[in-house]
C-alpha cells in the first residue's frame, strides 16, 4: 500500500484571530529556546497549540527554522513517525535528509539508522531550528520513545525540541531538569489569569461583562480556555449573563458537558446534524463530509461557516481544504450523540471507509471499516494492502490490523494468514508463526482438493488472486527462516529448495529470498562456493524484482565471501557493479549506495591504495546514513578503523571500533568477523594484552576448541594473542588446524592470513618452515593484489620479505610489498653515465613508463599513491636529464637501464 506523507501534518497552524497577548508565557518559551527541550503538558483545551503557533509567528525570522509535526494515532508506529519527522525537518532546512523509508524491518536497528541520519544532518545545520511535536500523547510505542530519548540526548546545540502533549512523555525529564536543559509549561501556567480572562471575554469577544462576572467565570472555569470559549458561545445574545455565570458548579468535565449542551442546543438543526455525523472523522474535507452525511450536503460551505463562527474547527492548510475539530470538542460531540445517531454510526463509518479507499487513503479506510464493525470489509482491505506494506517493511501495521480481526476470519483467508505469518516473523514473534502456517496450508488443501481433510469445513475467502499464487512458496520460505533461526541448517536448505520448486516463474522476489536463505545456510557452515552461487542467484532475482537496495545488500554478502575465498579483484568488481547499478536509478540517492563506497574503501585499503580508500570512505560519509542500509553505521566505523591502523594510529582505530560495537546492528548474515574480535586484533598489535585477554575470556574461546567456520576469525585472533604472550606451541597447533580447515574449504583469503601468522611464528625457530609458509601466502596473494595483510604485520614481515627476495621467492611481488613499508630491498642501481643512480623503485616505475599504462594505473600496479608516483617520475626525469615520458624511456634504453629493471 502506498503510504504518502500527509502534508497538512507538517504545516504550522495559522494563529487564530483575536488572540490574547500572554507575555509571561512568551518569555518562558523564549528561555526554552536556549535549552534542549520545552515541554508543554496539559489536558485538552488548555490552548497548548494556540500558544505555540502564536509564539512561532511572533518570533519568525530567516535565521530560525521551524519543523512542525502534528501527530495522531496513525503515527504511533516507527515508519510513519520517523518518516513524518524527517519530512518536517526537510521542510525546515533543505540540508536535512528526505523522507525516511527504511528498507530493513522495523526494530532497533532500523531506528538506529534513522536517528544517526537525522543527527548527522542536524549537526551540519548553520541556523537554529525549532522541532515541534504537537499532540505527542498519541505516541506510546516503546521503540519510538526510546529513539526520541536518544535523539534528545545527542541533540546539536542549534536544535531545540518542543513537545506539546496531554500527558508527560517517557523521557528523562528529571535528568534534564537537573541539568537545566528543560523548560516546562503546564496547565497551571496555561490557565487564563483574571486579567487574561477579562481581555479575552471583553476586549476580544466584546461581551461587556462586569469585573465580578469575569472573576466568577474565571473562578468557575479555573482559567480553562476551552471552557471559556464554550461559555462565550453560550453567552452570546443573552441578557442574563450574571445569572448564567452564577449557575455554574461542579468540576471542569461537568462544566464542559453543560456548555456543549448549551452550544449544541443553540445551533440550527442542520448544523447539529452535520456535527454529529462528521465528528467520527479525524480530518475533514468538503467531499469527505458530503460522502458521510449523504446527498444534498454542502460540506465545504459548512466547514467554512463553522470556521468563521470559531466553532472549534481548525484549518489544516492555507487553502482551507482540510480541517479538524478541536480534539476536546470532537470527543464531547461523540459522547453526546443521540440514540438514533448512534444507530447510524456503523453506516457513517462504512461511507467514510468507501470514500477514503476510493481516494487512495486505504489505511484510514481500514480504520473506519473496523470502527463501523464491518470486519469482512476490513479483512478485504487489509488483504489488498499487505503487498505494499511488506515492500515498505511495515509489518507492525499488518500485525496491528490482523490482531483486530477474529481468528475465524483470518484462518480461512490464506493471503491474510501468510501476511500474518510474515508480520510475526519480522518482529520476532516466532511462537505463533507455525500455527498460522498450518492454517494457510489447510486453506491451500481445501482449494486444491475441494474439501477439508479433517476438522470443521472451511469457506475459503480470497480477495487478491494474484497474491494467492505466491502463497505456497511463501509458506516454504517462512519455514526455511524458522529453521534458520533454530540453527537447523539442513531444514533451512530443504525448505528453501522446496520454495524454489513451488515458486511461480515470475515470483522473482520469492526465488531471490529462497536463494538468499540457501546462501546464509551454506555460508554459516563454511561452504562458501555454494554460498556464492546462491547469493549470486538471489542478487539476480532481486534486480529483476526491482528491489535494487536489497540487491546492493546482497552485493555486500557476495563481496565478503569473495574476499574470504581469496578473490580480492572479484570482490572489488561486485561492489563497483553495485555502485554503477545504484547510479542508474532515478530520484534520490538509493539506500545502499553509501555501503558500496564503504566496502570499496576496505578493498582499496587492502590493496594499499590508501588514497582511493580515503576517497571512497569520504564519499560514503558525505552520502550519509540516508543512503545506507541499517548496518551502514557500524560498517563505516570498521572501515575507518582499518585506515587508522594502516596509518599507524592504533589508539584511534580502537576508539572507532568501540563506536562500531555500540552501533552494531545484526542481520541474517552470519557474523563471521565480529567487531569485538577485530578490536582485539588491534589491541594485540598495540600490546594491550590485558584487554585482549579479557576479550578471550568473555568469548570463552580456547586453542583446543572444535573448529567451525563461524568462529574461524576469532580463533585466528586467538592465535595472535597466544603468539604475543609466548604460547608458541599452542598457537602453532591452532594455526595448523585452522590452515587445514581453510584449505579444505577453499578459503584462500583465510589461508593467506593463517600462513602469514605461521611464517611469523616460526621465523626465528625454523627459517625454512617460515619461508615455506610465506611462499604459500605470497603465491595466493600475488594474483589478487593483497597487501595490507602483509604490511600491517610491521618490521618482522619486512625482514621476512627481504629474505624471500634473496631466496628468489616471488621476488617481484615481495618488492612491491616492501615498497608499502617504505623500505627498498636493494641499494640503488648505479651507472657510469648517471650523476645520481636510480633507486630500485624508480627502476620499477621506469619499466612501467614504457608500457601503455597511465600514471594512475602505474600507481595502482605498484600499490602507491598517485602523489608518490608523480614524485618518482619527477626524480627519474631529473636523473636522466629529460622532461617527458617518451624521452625518459628513450634515454633508459640507451643506457640499458630497462634490462636492469627487468632483472629485478
Amino acid at each position: 500500500m502506498t503510504s504518502p506523507l500527509i502534508a497538512t501534518k507538517l504545516s504550522v497552524p495559522r494563529p487564530r484571530r483575536g488572540l490574547v497577548e500572554r507575555p509571561r508565557l512568551a518569555e518562558r518559551l523564549r528561555r526554552g529556546a536556549d535549552t534542549k527541550l520545552t515541554l508543554i503538558s496539559a489536558p485538552a483545551g488548555f490552548g497548548k497549540t494556540t500558544l505555540l503557533t502564536a509564539w512561532l509567528a511572533a518570533n519568525a525570522s530567516a535565521d530560525r527554522g521551524v519543523a512542525w509535526l502534528s501527530l495522531d494515532r496513525t503515527d504511533n508506529e516507527q515508519v510513519a513517525f520517523w518518516s513524518h519527522l524527517a519530512a518536517a525537518l526537510q521542510g525546515a532546512a533543505a540540508a536535512i535528509g528526505g523522507v525516511v523509508a527504511p528498507v530493513a524491518q522495523p526494530g532497533p536497528s532500523t531506528q538506529q539508522a534513522v536517528l544517526a541520519t537525522l543527527l548527522n544532518d542536524l549537526s551540519a545545520l548553520k541556523k537554529d531550528i525549532d522541532v515541534v511535536l504537537d499532540d505527542y500523547h498519541f505516541i506510546d510505542d516503546p521503540q519510538i520513545e526510546a529513539g526520541l530519548a536518544f535523539l534528545l540526548d545527542h541533540l546539536p546545540a542549534q536544535v531545540h525540541l518542543v513537545i506539546s502533549t496531554r500527558a508527560d512523555p517517557a523521557l528523562p525529564l528529571a535528568r534534564l531538569r537537573a541539568r537545566g536543559e528543560l523548560v516546562e509549561v503546564r496547565s497551571a501556567d496555561l490557565r487564563f489569569t483574571a486579567d487574561e480572562a477579562s481581555a479575552y471575554l471583553n476586549d476580544t469577544m466584546g461581551l461587556g461583562l462586569t469585573p465580578s462576572n469575569v472573576a466568577a467565570l474565571e473562578d468557575r472555569t479555573e482559567g480553562w480556555i476551552a471552557a471559556l470559549q464554550l461559555a462565550v458561545l453560550s453567552l452570546q445574545g443573552r441578557d442574563d449573563a450574571g445569572a448564567f455565570i452564577a449557575s455554574f458548579a461542579g468540576s471542569d468535565r461537568y462544566i464542559v458537558d453543560y456548555l456543549v449542551e448549551e452550544v449544541l442546543q443553540r445551533q440550527p438543526v442542520e448544523v447539529r446534524r452535520f456535527l454529529s455525523r462528521t465528528c467520527i472523522l479525524g480530518r475533514l474535507s468538503g467531499p469527505l463530509c458530503d460522502a458521510v452525511t449523504g446527498p444534498g450536503g454542502n460540506g465545504r460551505a459548512m466547514l467554512e461557516a463553522l470556521d468563521r463562527q470559531n466553532l472549534f474547527v481548525i484549518p489544516l492548510d492555507d487553502r482551507r481544504n482540510w480541517y479538524r475539530y478541536h480534539h476536546l470538542f470532537a470527543d464531547v460531540l461523540l459522547t453526546h450523540l443521540s440514540e438514533e445517531e448512534r444507530v447510524e454510526l456503523p453506516d457513517l463509518h462504512r461511507r467514510a471507509s468507501a470514500w477514503l479507499e476510493a481516494n487512495g487513503e486505504r489505511g484510514a479506510a481500514i480504520d473506519h471499516a473496523f470502527a463501523g464493525g464491518d470486519l469482512e470489509r476490513a479483512a478485504g482491505l487489509v488483504e489488498r494492502a499487505i503487498p505494499e506494506l511488506q515492500r515498505e517493511r511495515r509489518e507492525a501495521v499488518i500485525r496491528g490490523w490482523l490482531r483486530q480481526l477474529p481468528n475465524e476470519i483470518v484462518r480461512n483467508r490464506p493471503v491474510l494468514g501468510i501476511g500474518f505469518a510474515g508480520a510475526l516473523m519480522s518482529i520476532g514473534e516466532f511462537a505463533e508463526v507455525e500455527e498460522r502456517l498450518r492454517d494457510v496450508e489447510r486453506c491451500l488443501t481445501v482449494l486444491a482438493e475441494g474439501r477439508e481433510r479433517d476438522g470443521p469445513p472451511l469457506e475459503i475467502v480470497v480477495v487478491d488472486e494474484g497474491q494467492l499464487r505466491r502463497v505456497p512458496a511463501a509458506v516454504e520460505l517462512y519455514r526455511a527462516a524458522l529453521a534458520q533461526i533454530r540453527g537447523d541448517v539442513a531444514g533451512t536448505i530443504g525448505h528453501a529448495q522446496r520454495a524454489l520448486e513451488v515458486a511461480t516463474p515470475d515470483d522473482h522476489l520469492a526465488r531471490a529470498a529462497a536463494s538468499g536463505l540457501l546462501g546464509i545456510a551454506f555460508w554459516a557452515r563454511g561452504d562458501l562456493e555454494a554460498a556464492h552461487r546462491s547469493w549470486s542467484d538471489s542478487r539476480s532475482g532481486l534486480q529483476r524484482a526491482g528491489h535494487i537496495s536489497d540487491t546492493l545488500g546482497v552485493s555486500i554478502a557476495i563481496a565478503d565471501i569473495q574476499l574470504t575465498l581469496g578473490h580480492l579483484r572479484g570482490a572489488t568488481q561486485v561492489l563497483e557493479q553495485g555502485l554503477q547499478l545504484a547510479g542508474l536509478q532515478a530520484g534520490d540517492v538509493l539506500r545502499g549506495t553509501a555501503d558500496m563506497h564503504t566496502g570499496l574503501s576496505e578493498l582499496y585499503r587492502e590493496r594499499n591504495d590508501l588514497v582511493s580508500a580515503h576517497r571512497h570512505l569520504e564519499e560514503s560519509r558525505e552520502l550519509g546514513e540516508r543512503a545506507g542500509l541499517p548496518q551502514y553505521p557500524y560498517r563505516w566505523q570498521v572501515a575507518a578503523a582499518g585506515l587508522r591502523r594502516a596509518e599507524g594510529d592504533l589508539a584511534g582505530a580502537v576508539e572507532l571500533l568501540d563506536a562500531a560495537e555500540r552501533l552494531y546492528a545484526g542481520d541474517f548474515f552470519p557474523d563471521v568477523r565480529p567487531v569485538a574480535a577485530v578490536r582485539a586484533a588491534i589491541l594485540i598489535a598495540a600490546e594491550r594484552f590485558d584487554e585482549a585477554i579479557r576479550w578471550q575470556r568473555d568469548r570463552a574461546i580456547n586453542a583446543d576448541d572444535e573448529l567451525t567456520y563461524l568462529r574461524e576469525y576469532e580463533h585466528l585472533v586467538l592465535a595472535r594473542l597466544l603468539l604475543a604472550t609466548n604460547a608458541l606451541a599452542a598457537a602453532l597447533g591452532l594455526l595448523d588446524r585452522l590452515l587445514e580447515a581453510a584449505q579444505r574449504g577453499g578459503r584462500n583469503g583465510s589461508a593467506i592470513d593463517i600462513s602469514i601468522l605461521i611464517a611469523l611464528a616460526t621465523r626465528q625457530s625454523d627459517a625454512e618452515a617460515s619461508l615455506t609458509s610465506l611462499e604459500r601466502a605470497l603465491h595466493l596473494a600475488a594474483p589478487e593484489g593483497y597487501a595490507r595483510r602483509f604490511i600491517d604485520e610491521g618490521q618482522p614481515m619486512a625482514s621476512l620479505l627481504k629474505l624471500a627476495i634473496k631466496r628468489r621467492i616471488a621476488p617481484d611481488y615481495a618488492r612491491k610489498l616492501l615498497a608499502g613499508f617504505g623500505q627498498p630491498d636493494d641499494p640503488p642501481q648505479d651507472h657510469p653515465d648517471l650523476i645520481e643512480p636510480l633507486s630500485e623503485r624508480e627502476l620499477d616505475v621506469l619499466r612501467l613508463l614504457r608500457s601503455e599504462l597511465s600514471g594512475p594505473d602505474i600507481a595502482r600496479e605498484l600499490m602507491v599513491s598517485e602523489n608518490t608516483m608523480r614524485t618518482h617520475t619527477k626524480n627519474i626525469y631529473d636523473k636522466l636529464g629529460v622532461n617527458s615520458r617518451r624521452a625518459a624511456v628513450r634515454r633508459a634504453e640507451e643506457l640499458d637501464l630497462l634490462a636492469r629493471a627487468k632483472g629485478h
